[in-house]
C-alpha cells in the first residue's frame, strides 16, 4: 500500500548475512534476488506494469477517546498523482498532488479555500512511491538499494533493505523471509509536543485484487505515541477511470463538484 504508494542506473550493494537468530545459518540472497521474489510475491511485473489507476476506500483511525474511524477515499494515477478524500463531521477534506504540486481543502478546520500544501506536505508527496511501489522497477526510478541484515517484524524473519532514493532521500524497508511481501516501511518523521517523533509503517493482511497481492491494514507507530493509527482497506479498483482535472487545482466549487465523480 502506500498503499498508496508508493521514480536511470542504479548501483547495487550486496552484503552477506545470516538468519541464525531463527535458525543455521544460511547463504543469503541477494538483492535481486528478494527485489524478484517481491515483484513476484505481489502479483509480477507484467500485472502491475498495466495498472495505471488504483483507488482505495476505507477508514482512518483519528485516535482520540473515542477512537473515530473516518471514511477515506485514496485515488492514485501515474504517473505520481494522488487524491486523498476525508470524512470529518459530514464535511469532506481533500488533499491532492498532481506530480508537481499539491493543494488541499480543510472544512472541518473553516478552511474552505484552496490552499497549497505545505513544504513539509509537499517533501512527503514528492518521495512517495508510484503506484506500484518503492521495489517495481526500482533501477529506472534511480533507486540504489543495500542489504542491511535481518530483523524480527512481528515475529518473523525479515529483510532489510536500505533504500536511497534518486533524490538522496533514504529508508529503510523490510521483506518478510517468508512471504517475500514488504512488511514494514520508514515513514516521514512527525512533529508532535514540539519534537520531531520517528514513524514506521506496518503493512498487513494481505488479500488478492485482480491478481494483484495488496496490504487491506496499515499501521502508522509514531514513536512516543501510545497506539497505532490504522488505515483499513475495505474496497480496491484496479485501474479505474480518473480524470486528469481530479488532480488538477480548481476553484472552491470545482473541488465541491469532484469530490463524487
Amino acid at each position: 500500500m502506500k498503499p498508496i504508494a508508493l521514480l536511470s542506473g542504479c548501483v547495487l550493494t550486496l552484503a552477506g548475512i545470516s538468519l541464525a537468530p531463527w535458525g543455521a545459518a544460511m547463504a543469503a540472497p541477494s538483492v535481486q534476488d528478494i527485489v524478484a521474489k517481491n515483484v513476484a510475491a505481489r502479483g509480477g511485473q507484467t500485472a502491475w506494469r498495466n495498472v495505471q489507476t488504483l483507488t482505495f476506500e476505507g477508514t482512518l483511525d483519528a485516535g482520540g477517546k473515542p477512537s473515530h474511524d473516518l471514511p477515506f477515499i485514496l485515488r492514485e494515477k501515474r504517473p505520481h498523482k494522488n487524491r486523498l478524500e476525508i470524512v470529518f463531521k459530514d464535511q469532506t477534506a481533500v488533499q491532492v498532488y498532481d506530480g508537481s504540486q499539491g493543494w488541499k481543502v480543510r472544512p472541518f478546520l473553516n478552511r474552505n479555500e484552496v490552499e497549497p500544501i505545505t513544504a513539509a506536505e509537499e517533501k512527503i508527496a514528492t518521495a512517495a512511491d508510484e503506484l506500484d511501489g518503492a521495489l517495481m522497477d526500482y533501477q529506472a526510478k534511480g533507486t540504489r538499494i543495500t542489504l542491511a541484515g535481518t530483523e524480527p517484524v512481528d515475529g518473523h524473519p525479515a529483510y532489510k533493505l536500505h533504500l536511497t532514493l534518486k533524490d538522496g532521500t533514504q529508508r529503510n524497508l523490510w521483506v518478510d523471509a517468508s512471504s517475500w511481501l514488504e512488511v514494514k516501511m520508514d515513514g516521514a518523521p512527525r512533529k508532535l509536543d514540539g519534537r520531531m517523533h520517528n514513524v514506521e509503517l506496518y503493512f498487513k493482511d494481505y488479500r488478492a485484487e485482480q491478481g494483484l497481492n495488496i496490504a487491506h491494514l496499515q499501521e502508522t507507530v509514531v514513536d512516543g505515541a501510545k497506539e497505532p493509527y490504522k488505515m483499513t482497506i475495505n474496497k480496491v479498483s484496479v485501474n479505474p477511470p480518473l480524470a486528469d482535472t481530479l488532480f488538477t487545482r480548481p476553484q472552491l466549487q470545482a473541488v465541491a463538484d469532484a469530490r463524487h465523480p
